[in-house]
């Protein structure tokens, strides 16, 4: 069988017919029509006539291009409309060719150029896929012999290589689906195509570009192995046509070795299929160089169904890429990984690489190794459902980890490190054969030497993998590999930042009495992640809280450090009863003692929840922000001093403020209202608007709203706020300065008697008296200076506490036996007692022991016979007053039985300088 054979059995000459417009070939039509279709495409003894592409919004099917501009046959309606009824239409809504001939489609009342005899054969035949419409085309017989079953096959993949043609980069530029029961296209994605002039108007019709080229085709009959081969065909392997022999071994002998398993595959038994198939390979040239070639072919049948022979068509597969071909796609792939930090940010590079730019996978999966699991970092798509059983059994978190026991094949791989491709039907198991039921690629990541994780990428529908696509699969599992083991470093630098970033901050905020804490805090997204922004809420007593935010100059371990050195001094200060100005002096100094090169800014809030006074100092930090109860806002004018660390002679001057129940405290760092596109200024303002659109009524929605969308930061934001609801009861105090005479214990005790008759509270009142008893003696035995006993009532609870100047707290004896003539006063204490305990306050301590009472009916406090004694005189504790100014007055304490003002935090009261009456 010579190379100038017919390309269809049982049709001599032609090729020759094809070749050129061999003379004879075509039949007499008229001289116009003649000189047209020595300019239109010619394959198979058939002239391309027309191509029919969609308009724009789809509700027609144009001419592509004028016939003078195209080659197009003349003659040829300029466009049909969707909605009617035509040969092309139809065709076009049902995706199935039509073989008419020209009295046929006369006879619909179609158009049909003039001068076409009415025996002319037609071919109208749909271009694209069902999900993916790209036009139509008519062809025109020139043999006269009409279509028969071998030229309807060629047909039929010429169509497939203008499809080809027109996604690799002609026009048009969208693709359309025929929308059921509508009369127009519903848009199915874009199709590549090229810059430039074509992106204008459709300048060539897609066979032009074909005939260009000049496709190759060839007849193989599977029942003796020979095959027909046109000249091109034979000129793209680089075969003489007076050498060509006919078999089949001596065009494959041509191909290169690793492509003849692909090649073979097209007519290996059992595998064969009437539908078309593509592939790729490639030739080696007599120059050594390589081609690569695209292949189509289609298998047709006997009359009982065997396979009889395949029909191909070939063509030099560069002109059928797009523009962006594979080596750039690495390039940005490349691009892509470079701008990755985390293992996430990684394999979500790769899945929208392999969806659709490289390979076109439909199923993805990116996991990390670790021992014999595969940690899983991201699925696509995400949903179980669509993932096999054994993966969705171990879905035990937002990820599956899968063993890789369970998956041989993709051990084999990883263990050999090489790039594995699984074709339609092999033989693996279940938990990779539902990954890509149509095809599936196997990719292990290398880096630095081992295999740090695996790809899996699937296909649903049959995928034929080329040499070309394994290279490029290779080239991205190496990419992949280097940049999955950058992140994995980033990863680790990135957790260990976050476990000291938040070993460093609470937990947890404390319940408060009277109103709402939460904090919000938001690392920085470049660098190590770890900064210096801190916060704290402090309880102080069970009416006083402490809020404090800081921020540590820079973003490193060093100021995280630092940051947390301050919390811990701030808080300790704070817990010992100093006030707001002192606990910032002594942070400054304990900082400038550091002999760090870092500053911190710093405000300390303190609030009375049972006034609403609140006394803010702040060291260089943004002023707070204050939301009223009617929804105005404002910046707190205060003053402030130096930050920490710079000077240690800082003066940090108190600002008070009034606060209404409903009021919102707002304390936030800089990152969250500065950057390099927002200034200081307008980020405030801003955030005076977020707090005056808030809804107080939940405090941590308010939070997360003032954080905003959390998109990339430059530096770190920590965010405190809390509402003050206020206390609907206040707590009852009371207060006694305990002189240092015989019959002091006594006066106690007197003094406790007639408070709690007048609270009502009677049948707690003899272990209450004898804690008291125990307590005040204590305190005058084992200190020296001032001692003071404070009594607070608040709903069922009753706390008794003692105040000394001495800082060493209580301990119990380790055994007290029955003539030891003291060491039992603690162990009553602690019997009598619901809850005890000691704190420290500023110069001394405090024990406390708390009873739950029970109150009699009565008149109203502070009324009636039983009413508490005017010489308690229980005054509030004023941090404002001019002691408290003074720090270091503050700080003193009195060996000389002067009232201490301030020194009982919980309930500390001023009493009258003498002795009280009744004694």
């Amino acid at each position: 069988m010579t190379s100038e054979g017919g390309a269809a059995a049982g049709a001599p000459g032609l090729r020759a017919d094809l070749a050129d417009g061999a003379p004879g070939a075509a039949r007499p039509y008229e001289a116009g029509r003649r000189a047209a279709a020595g300019r239109a495409p010619m394959f198979a003894g058939a002239t391309l006539a027309a191509v029919y592409v969609p308009s724009e919004g789809g509700r027609e099917l144009r001419l592509a291009g004028p016939a003078e501009e195209s080659g197009a046959l003349p003659g040829w309606p300029g466009g049909y409309a969707v909605s009617g009824r035509s040969a092309v239409v139809d065709v076009f809504r049902s995706g199935r060719p039509l073989w008419p001939t020209a009295a046929e489609l006369a006879a619909r009342r179609e158009a049909v150029p003039e001068g076409l005899p009415p025996d002319a054969a037609l071919g109208v035949l749909p271009v694209g896929t069902d999900d993916r419409r790209l036009g139509c085309l008519v062809v025109v017989d020139d043999t006269g012999r009409g279509f028969d079953t071998d030229r309807r096959g060629f047909m039929e993949l010429y169509a497939e290589q203008v499809a080809a043609r027109l996604e690799a980069g002609g026009e048009p530029a969208t693709a359309y689906t025929v929308a059921s029961g509508a009369g127009g296209l519903v848009p199915a994605g874009s199709v590549p195509r090229r810059e430039g002039p074509s992106q204008i108007r459709y300048q060539l019709m897609p066979g032009q570009a074909l005939d260009a080229e000049r496709l190759g085709s060839f007849t193989l009959e599977l029942h003796t192995g020979l095959i027909s081969a046109d000249a091109r065909m034979l000129e793209l392997v680089d075969i003489a046509p007076d050498h060509f022999d006919g078999r089949v071994e001596t065009l494959l002998a041509h191909a290169v070795p690793d492509d003849l398993p692909a090649l073979m595959s097209l007519v290996e038994p059992g595998k064969t299929t009437s539908a078309s198939r593509e592939l790729e390979f490639r030739v080696r040239r007599p120059t050594g160089d390589l081609r690569w070639l695209r292949l189509r072919s289609r298998v047709l049948n006997d009359p009982a169904g065997r396979p009889e022979r395949v029909l191909g068509v070939v063509v030099d597969a560069s002109s059928l890429r797009p523009d962006t071909d594979e080596v750039s796609l690495v390039q940005r792939l490349s691009a892509s990984l470079a701008a990755t930090m985390t293992a996430r940010d990684v394999a979500r590079v790769v899945v929208g690489a392999l969806r659709d730019p490289l390979v076109g996978a439909d199923r993805v999966a990116v996991a990390g190794l670790e021992a014999d699991r595969l940690v899983v970092t991201v699925l696509d798509p995400p949903e179980p459902a669509a993932w096999p059983e054994i993966w969705r059994y171990e879905w035990r978190s937002e990820w599956p980890d899968t063993p890789l026991r369970s998956l041989p094949t993709l051990a084999a791989a990883l263990r050999e490190v090489r790039v594995g491709l699984v074709p339609a039907g092999a033989d693996v198991e279940p938990a990779l054969a539902g990954v890509g039921p149509g095809g599936l690629a196997l990719l292990p990541l290398p880096a630095e030497g081992r295999v740090i994780g695996a790809c899996l990428a699937g296909w649903d529908e049959p995928h034929e993998f080329g040499a070309e696509e394994r290279s490029l699969l290779t080239a991205t599992a190496g990419l992949v590999g280097q940049a999955l083991r950058r992140a994995h470093a980033f990863d680790a630098q990135h957790e260990l930042a976050t476990t000291l970033q938040r070993s460093l901050l609470p937990r947890r905020l404390p319940e408060l009495a009277g109103g709402v804490a939460v904090a919000r805090y938001l690392p920085a997204m470049v660098g190590l992640e770890v900064g210096g922004d801190w916060y704290d809420v402090i309880p102080l007593s069970e009416s006083r809280v402490a809020l404090v935010i800081g921020d540590v100059q820079g973003h490193s371990a060093g100021a995280a450090t630092i940051m947390g050195q301050i919390r811990t001094a701030i808080r300790a200060y704070a817990v010992e009863g100093h006030p707001p100005d002192v606990v910032v002096s002594h942070a400054n100094r304990l900082l400038v003692g550091m002999e760090t090169d870092l500053f911190a800014t710093c405000c300390y809030v303190e609030l009375d929840m049972e006034e609403g006074e609140t006394w803010i100092v702040r060291a260089g930090h943004l002023a707070p922000l204050l939301r009223h109860p009617d929804g105005s806002t404002e910046e707190v004018a205060t003053e402030g001093g130096l930050p920490l660390g710079v000077l240690a002679d800082s003066d940090y001057p108190i600002t008070a403020v009034g606060l209404a129940p409903g009021t919102v405290i707002a304390l936030l760092t800089d990152g969250l209202v500065e950057s390099s596109s927002l200034h200081l200024e307008d980020g405030m303002l801003r955030m005076r608007d977020l707090l005056c659109e808030a809804d107080p009524g939940d405090a941590g929605r308010m939070a997360d709203q003032l954080l905003g969308d959390g998109t990339r930061r430059d530096d770190d934001i920590a965010l405190l706020l809390m509402r003050y609801d206020g206390m609907g009861v206040p707590p009852i105090r009371t207060g006694w300065t305990v002189w240092r005479l015989p019959d002091a214990v006594m006066h106690a005790r007197r003094f406790t008697a007639r408070t709690l008759r007048a609270w009502g509270v009677a049948e707690e009142a003899d272990a209450a008296l004898l804690v008291v008893s125990e307590l005040v003696t204590n305190a005058l035995v084992h200190t020296q200076g001032a001692v003071r006993l404070d009594l607070t009532l608040a709903g069922d609870r009753m706390r008794i506490a003692v105040t000394d100047t001495s800082p060493r707290a209580p301990a119990k004896p380790v055994m007290a036996d029955w003539e030891s003539t003291g060491g039992r006063g603690l162990f009553l204490v602690e019997a009598m007692s619901a809850s005890w305990g000691s704190v420290p306050v500023s110069g001394g301590k405090q024990v406390w022991s708390e009873f739950v009472v029970t109150r009699e009916p009565g008149p109203p406090d502070g009324e009636g016979p039983g009413a508490v004694p005017e010489a308690a005189d229980p005054v509030p504790y004023d941090p404002v007053g001019p002691a408290a100014r003074s720090g270091a007055t503050r700080a003193k304490s009195t060996a000389s039985g002067a009232t201490r003002e301030g020194a009982g935090r919980p309930g500390a009261t001023r009493s009258a300088g003498s002795l009280p009456e009744g004694r």
